[in-house]
Formats: structure tokens, sequence, C-alpha cells
């Protein structure tokens, strides 16, 4: 079964032009104008990755706020930023809602349909990864649990708020604690083509918080100054 790929672009060329090249490389598209629409074809069917220009009709900012809508209602769907607006401030503020790439027009379609084959790549390991993990069930490191089937982390017993990249990141360095994981390592996790190491420093000064909401003595990631971070059990 072909998957498929919705397209948010209120370009009627564009919109029409990204829609063909995809359908010949075996997707199945579906197409919308503007944030409400698509907002509510997807929640009738959610489709298995989205491509958001920013720009939509009215709103400057409606693809942003789409994505925020979408991370609510699927926070695994991988999420393409397609756009004219090239600053890195859009770019920072797309991947801090957990987009996974952000791409700028005008672009090649064979490079649109290459990207998109890539990221189905990384969904399938993903996917595989959790099976494998599954059969070991949640892992417990000290005071904290993972749960790689809900995607969901837990510690001292409460749940924290993450989006799926803060996942991954803690997931990543509590497998292995006291293995430095380098600023590279920390890119590749993330998923996403377009990471600074201040991005990372964002992340990481997030999660920390996030912690210590819950316990305000939380000093398990430590910084390891200009490689990386690492998880240290404590011990």
């Amino acid at each position: 079964m072909p998957r498929k790929v919705a397209i948010v672009e209120d370009d009627f060329d564009q919109r029409e032009n990204y829609a063909d090249a995809l359908q010949q490389s075996g997707y199945e598209v579906a197409t919308y104008a503007n944030r409400r629409d698509a907002l509510a074809g997807m929640r009738k069917e959610m489709p298995d990755l989205a491509i958001l220009d920013i720009m939509l009709e009215d709103e400057m900012d409606g693809g942003f706020d789409l994505c925020r809508d979408l991370r609510a209602l699927s926070p695994t769907l991988p999420i393409i930023f397609l756009t004219a607006r090239d600053t890195d401030i859009d770019r920072v503020s797309g991947l801090r809602l957990d987009a996974w790439d952000y791409l700028t027009k005008p672009l090649n379609m064979q490079f649109l349909s290459v990207r998109i084959n890539s990221l189905f790549r990384i969904v399938d390991s993903l996917g595989q990864t959790a099976n494998d993990e599954s059969k070991s069930d949640t892992l417990v490191i000290d005071e904290l649990e993972i749960d790689a089937d809900s995607m969901s982390i837990r510690w001292q017993g409460k749940e924290l708020s993450l989006t799926l990249t803060e996942f991954w990141l803690i997931e990543s360095m509590a497998r292995h604690p006291g293995h430095v994981k380098t600023y590279e390592n920390m890119m590749q996790i993330t998923r996403q083509s377009y990471v600074e190491r201040n991005t990372i420093n964002g992340y990481i000064r997030r999660i920390r918080n996030k912690f210590k909401e819950i316990d305000p003595d939380f000093k398990n990631i430590q910084t390891v100054f200009g490689v990386g971070y690492k998880w240290n059990s404590g011990e």
C-alpha cells in the first residue's frame, strides 16, 4: 500500500507540481491550500508525512501553527517545511517545533522525492528499533524509566512532557551511561538536516528544566565542554 503524503501549499501551481512529482514516485498525495482545510483533513486521516509551507493564504505563520496542531495529534509524524522563508530565525523556529526537515524554495523535485524516501527509511528503522527494544520491556536506570513502545519517559515515577526530539536525545544518552554523546552524534539523533550546536544546547537546556520541574536537584545530564553531553547514573 503506497504511503500517503499531505502537501499544504497555497500556491496552486506549486502545489500541483509537488503532487505530480510525488505521485510519479509512487506516493498517494493529499493537497490542501490552507491551514484550516489541512487540519480538518488530517484529523480525519493522518498522512504518513506532511509537507508544509509557512505562509498560507492570509496567515503569515500558518504553517508553524499547523505544525503545532499536528504535533498534538501525532508526536511522531514526519513533517517537512518547504518554504521561501530562508532566515536562520525561521529555520530554528521550524526545527524547535520538531519538524524533521526545513527546505527552501525553489527546490528540485527529484531532491524532494529523495529526501522523503530518506525520511521514510528513518521511520522504518525507528519502528524496527522499537520492536527490538520492546522485547526487553521498559528500560530502568536508577530513577529513570524509558518506554520505547509508547515513547515516554518517567523520572522518580512521574512522566515528563517531552517532544519526540527530546525523547530521542534522552534515550540515546541514558542507554549508555557515562558515554559521551558528541554534538555530531546528537545532530544525527535529531533526524534533522539543519542543526547547529546552539540548537542542541537549547534542547538540553529545555530537557534539564523539565527534569528539574520534578526534581530540583537533578544533575544527571553532564556537559562535556566543547564535546557534547553524557548521562551520569549518579552512582
